[in-house]
Parts: C-alpha cells; structure tokens; sequence
C-alpha cells in the first residue's frame, strides 16, 4: 500500500476508536420509543403452513414426551443453578425497579474474569463472572437500579478491557476506556 493509503487508514481508524458522545436525554428517548413501539411478529415461513403427517406410535409417541420433559427438567434445572432468575421481576428474590443485567464476555485464554464498574465502586473482586462451559465465555447476571453506568472487564486480576459489544464511555482521567450501559425502569 502507498504511503498515502497508510495515512488515510490510520486516520480511520482514530476517528472509529473515538468515543461517541451521547446526547443526555438520548437514553429517556429510545426508552419510550421501545415501549411505545408495538411487537411486530415475523411473516410465517411457507413450510410452516404446509399440512404434514406425522406418524408415531404409541411407544415412540411415549419416548419423545418424555425426552421433552427431561429436556424441559434439565433446562429449567441449569437456569435455576446458574443464578439467572436472581433479580430477575417475578422470580423468587426478585426486587421491584431492579433489573437483572447480563454480562458477558468471550475471553477464552482467561483464568479469571470480573466486572467492574459504578455500580459496585470499581472493586474487581466483588463481581466475579463465570464460566459458562468450555467455549470461553463467561458470565454473571448483576442486579441493577435504572440508570447509566460506567463499567469494563477484568482479565486475570490484571487487564482491563472495555465490553465489546458496548459503546465507550467519554474518557475517563485514567486512561482506560470503559464501557457504557443505561438500565431503564
């Protein structure tokens, strides 16, 4: 590539890594658009509307109602283990105007992973995630009051790294860029 091109990559690239500055009432906007907006379904897939015949026996028809319900069981059993309904409106613990936030993060060379953020005074300790099997992603379900905060990811005790699927927060006096997350009531 030409010196020229270089140039104009890497000034693309700056202007990509800025963070976006967000107008206040931004959140309270989109807020009440989506509950304003109503659910709009799907068009039904022709397959879907074709007639067919399905042929089972009663001891087949026995075998798959009940690998559906262990199906069923197992599910509901991993949900329950993992700590998902914690917060969540109408489960068991579950405080009003508190919403149950999921984080997430792909980090599969990682030995340890936390949140960190506003909500929990920046603690790396207090806000471990977990393994969710061996793919390498971890995660942890935070109870949070609405509003915005200011967070970012924990490697190993010692790299912080932003949510990549977040936008950035304004840069912060320290130097290392964090995410932005708004929770509404």
């Amino acid at each position: 590539m030409s010196e020229q091109q270089d140039e104009l990559i890497q000034r693309v690239v700056e202007e990509l890594r800025r963070p976006v500055a967000l107008d206040s009432s931004l959140d309270e906007r989109v807020m009440a658009r989506i509950r304003n907006e109503p659910v709009r379904l799907p068009e039904p897939r022709r397959w879907l509307l074709r007639p067919f015949t399905l042929r089972l026996s009663p001891l087949g028809a026995l075998a798959a109602a009940a690998g559906f319900a262990a199906l069923v069981a197992a599910t509901t059993l991993a949900v329950v283990r993992s700590g998902w309904l914690a917060g969540v409106p109408g489960s068991a613990g579950a405080t009003p105007g508190v919403a149950a936030v999921p984080f997430v993060l792909y980090a599969p060379d990682a030995h340890s992973v936390s949140v960190v953020g506003d909500f929990n005074d920046w603690d790396a300790a207090a806000t471990p995630l977990k393994p969710a099997g061996p793919s390498g992603t971890w995660v942890v379900t935070v109870p949070l009051a609405p509003g915005r905060y200011r967070y970012a990811f924990v490697i190993d005790g010692t790299r912080w790294v932003p949510d990549p699927g977040a936008p950035l927060a304004p840069a912060d006096d320290f130097g290392t860029p964090n995410s932005v997350l708004t929770v509404g009531s």
